[in-house]
């Protein structure tokens, strides 16, 4: 995770940025870099695609492939990490023992939205709820996109068009690297053991990375999560910071959502929202 004194750092037009990563994630925190006035430079050790080199040379944005040159990488102010990369990789951990900041794509993306952020995580089902989300929105008619691990990445998408609200599928890789960011709205699908490789084989490791979405959050802010999954109904308990509302297949509760008679039921401070199913189809 990130070294928290980071968080209230300071960047001025001669502050440099450096991207790991020449990918989907790492050329949008480029690019974005770039346009708020930054000197940018993009590292990859292995190859990157043909594409994304004609952006970043559209952009006249500086990269290397193939290498990561010591000397280019360790005179950043900020490093941009692209979330596959690994803690064990060689050149983060010459950068941790500089305590040089490293941050997430999606941290760097947030720094720049004045919109609302609803970000999803989970072991599975993440996709699909970030995908009925954005269209619920959507046909709500509200200034919306989606981004994150669906379609462009959330740097790209600030860069592009300024919206209300976001609505982005979060990993834990990119939770990984956060600092302020601050989902007004998270939502945690579920959490089961995956990627146990690149926490340690440490389950609780894993589970932390997940429910890191919710650090940042106030009371203004809301956390919706499954109360039908063990991990994450012990590790909610944890949670003050936020409001925290469930929603349950199998339970009713007495704030959330939640199933009985055919209907799906919502409700929250008193107020409720019943439909029927079958007009959910």
């Amino acid at each position: 995770m990130s070294n928290k004194k980071h968080i209230n750092q300071k960047l001025d037009k001669q502050s440099r940025i450096v991207v790991l990563g020449g990918g989907e994630s790492g050329v949008g925190a480029a690019i974005l870099a770039q346009q708020k006035g930054y000197d940018v430079f993009v590292s990859d050790f292995g190859k990157i695609k043909d594409r994304f080199k004609a952006e970043l040379e559209a952009h006249q944005i500086a990269f290397e492939e193939q290498m990561h040159t010591e000397e280019n990488i360790l005179n950043a102010d900020i490093v941009v990490k692209s979330p596959g990369i690994p803690e064990k990789v060689d050149i983060i951990k010459k950068i941790r023992a500089k305590n040089m900041a490293i941050i997430s794509e999606i941290e760097w993306a947030a720094r720049f939205i004045d919109g609302k952020i609803v970000a999803i995580t989970g072991s599975n089902g993440k996709t699909t709820t970030t995908s009925l989300t954005y269209h619920i929105l959507e046909k709500a008619g509200l200034n919306v996109a989606v981004a994150g691990n669906i379609g462009k990445s959330l740097a790209r998408t600030v860069s592009e068009n300024h919206f209300d609200y976001y609505v982005v599928e979060v990993s834990s890789f990119q939770l990984d690297d956060i600092e302020s960011f601050q989902p007004h709205i998270s939502v945690i699908t579920n959490i089961t053991e995956d990627h146990l490789d690149r926490y340690n084989y440490n389950f609780e490791e894993y589970i932390a990375a997940k429910m890191a979405i919710t650090t940042n959050q106030d009371q203004n802010d809301y956390c919706i999560y499954c109360l039908d999954d063990a991990v994450t109904k012990q590790h909610i308990q944890a949670v003050r910071n936020t409001t925290c509302i469930p929603f349950s297949l199998e339970e009713s509760v007495s704030e959330g959502a939640f199933i009985q008679d055919d209907q799906f039921i919502f409700q929250l401070k008193k107020n409720d929202l019943p439909c029927q199913l079958e007009s959910l189809h």
